[in-house]
This record gives C-alpha cells, sequence and structure tokens, in this order.
C-alpha cells in the first residue's frame, strides 16, 4: 500500500464556502515535505492540466498522480451531458499522466446539503431516479473505461449516495466489473456507518480508499444542534489520522486480508479560515501516523 495525499487537506475543494486558494506550486512543495508519494488532482484547473506542465511539477518534487475525484449530477438528467463531459476532460488528464483510477460521486444538493449526516428513508432517490442514476453512471464508467481508467464510486455527505444504506444500494445495483468503491471512512462515519464493517462486507469492491479521522464530539454536535457540514469542517470535524474514532489499525488489517494494494489518500478536510489550522504539520502528523501502522501490521509504509 503506498500513501498519497489530494489538495483538499489544505483546503482546496469544491465545497462552497470551504475553498481557499493557495498557490499549487506550495501545495506540492509542502506535500512533498510531509513525505507522500503521490497527490490527487483536486477541484479541475487547481493544478495544471496540461499534461506536459503537470508531469514536469510532479516529477520536480517526486509526487505520482494517482486519481481525481469527479463531482457527477446524478440525480438531474438534464445535466447528465454536461457531467459526462467533465468527467473525460478529468479522465484525459489521469490518462495522460498514467493514472488508471478516477474516483467518481453524485454533485452536492442543497437538499442534502440540509440534512447532511442525519439522513432519512424519506430523503433518498425514488425508485425512477434511482434507475436513472445508476444508467448515468455506467454511461460515464464505461468511457472513462475506454480510457483505461477504472472507475470507483465515492460516497459523500451533502449528496444522494451518503448513508450505508445508499452505498449498499448503489453497489448491488451496479456491475462490479465496471465500478468499485472509493472508501471514504470520514464520510462513511459521517454517514452513520461503520469504516472497518464496510471493509468486511464490501472488500473485493474497494478499489480506493480516503483515510480521514473523525472528531467524535464535533460529529455529536451535528446529530444534535444540527451543524451544516461546511460548519462541521470549520469546527475540526476532521482531525489528523489517530486523532479521532476511526480504528484505522483494524481497517488496515482488513483491508490487508482482502489483498488491498492500491492507495491510501491522506484527507483532513479543513477551513484555512480558522486560525488553529496548520496543513503541513497536520498532513506529516497523518502520515507518520499511518506510515507507523501499515510497519506495525508489516506492510509497506
Amino acid at each position: 500500500m503506498k500513501i498519497a495525499t489530494a489538495p483538499v487537506s489544505w483546503g482546496i475543494c469544491e465545497v462552497e464556502g470551504l475553498s481557499a486558494r493557495r498557490p499549487y506550486s506550495e501545495v506540492l512543495d509542502e506535500m512533498r515535505l510531509a513525505g507522500y508519494e503521490g497527490t490527487e488532482l483536486g477541484p479541475y484547473g487547481y493544478l495544471p492540466t496540461d499534461p506536459m506542465l503537470l508531469r514536469e511539477e510532479l516529477s520536480r518534487r517526486q509526487l505520482e498522480l494517482v486519481t481525481a475525484f469527479v463531482p457527477i449530477p446524478l440525480s438531474e438528467p438534464e445535466r447528465f451531458e454536461h457531467g459526462l463531459r467533465d468527467a473525460l476532460r478529468v479522465a484525459d488528464v489521469l490518462h495522460a499522466l498514467g493514472a488508471t483510477l478516477i474516483v467518481l460521486a453524485d454533485t452536492l444538493t442543497p437538499r442534502r446539503l440540509a440534512v447532511a449526516g442525519r439522513v432519512a428513508p424519506t430523503d433518498e432517490l425514488t425508485e425512477a431516479q434511482w434507475r436513472e442514476a445508476v444508467a448515468f453512471l455506467h454511461e460515464v464508467a464505461r468511457a472513462c473505461r475506454a480510457r483505461g481508467l477504472l472507475a470507483a464510486f465515492h460516497h459523500h455527505a451533502g449528496t444522494f449516495i451518503e448513508t450505508p444504506r445508499e452505498v449498499a444500494r448503489l453497489l448491488a445495483m451496479t456491475d462490479p466489473e465496471l465500478i468499485g468503491l472509493c472508501l471514504d471512512t470520514g464520510h462513511y462515519v459521517y454517514g452513520r456507518g461503520d469504516p472497518v464493517e464496510a471493509v468486511r462486507a464490501y472488500g473485493p469492491r474497494i478499489w480506493h480508499v480516503h483515510a480521514k479521522d473523525v472528531r467524535a464530539e464535533v460529529l455529536e454536535r451535528v446529530r444534535r444542534e444540527p451543524l451544516t457540514f461546511a460548519e462541521a469542517v470549520r469546527e475540526g470535524l476532521f482531525c489528523p489520522l489517530g486523532d479521532g474514532m476511526v480504528d484505522f489499525p483494524t481497517l488496515i488489517r482488513e483491508l490487508s486480508a482482502w489483498g488491498y494494494q492500491g492507495w491510501i489518500v491522506v484527507e483532513q478536510d479543513v477551513d484555512l479560515s480558522q486560525p488553529e489550522v496548520a496543513p503541513l504539520r497536520d498532513a506529516a502528523r497523518s502520515r507518520a501516523y499511518l506510515r507507523h501502522v501499515l510497519q506495525t501490521l508489516g506492510l509497506t509504509g
């Protein structure tokens, strides 16, 4: 298992109200200083999208382009064509840099953002919407496969695929040869799930892993007050690996038992407007913690 990170740990993300702007050169420098071997692309256009320039910037820092997170509108058929175009422009960059995987997710919607972390069955897609969403997801995945990329689906807070129930249904309805799972430990906890149990249930379908840790006291406030997802991030929902409630030693051991040999991408969604946020410090701590876990289990780290 190799360890990567992503621009989101430096505040660069798709969530409105959270995304910061830092020069990508500084972020890539800090990724390397923190000890990472690879990075995800981040929001399209943040890192260079010219393959030659991107390859040069990454090679200079001995970083590999691992994959990219691409939201597509599963609940809005009128935007399917636009979503396919978005996915394929990213797929072309990934393919040019030698990546073999693309991470797809549903887009954030106001309806689901309003109940993120507190989803009820009445908040889910209808039967007809499920059928349309899965058909579109298969279409996008096939188009990516034609470009040499596997497609892993990322469940995400504030979207129509957030909860363990929704993840289970998506996996049951999709072709296991065409679509895998990107297990995000933090978002699975946020959606009221246990990521260790997800590994035990879906091991062969897990093609990519996002490692996030969650502060239990902030998550409790999400359920009680309630906090929005952006507010929870500002309150420090996500923390360096090992400081929160995710059982990473057991999770890594279970992944290994399934023969997982992919990337583990360390992420910590942050709001750079908060004075206590220090991306390089936290990224280095998380990298050291995960390396220790891997070495303790006798795995590469």
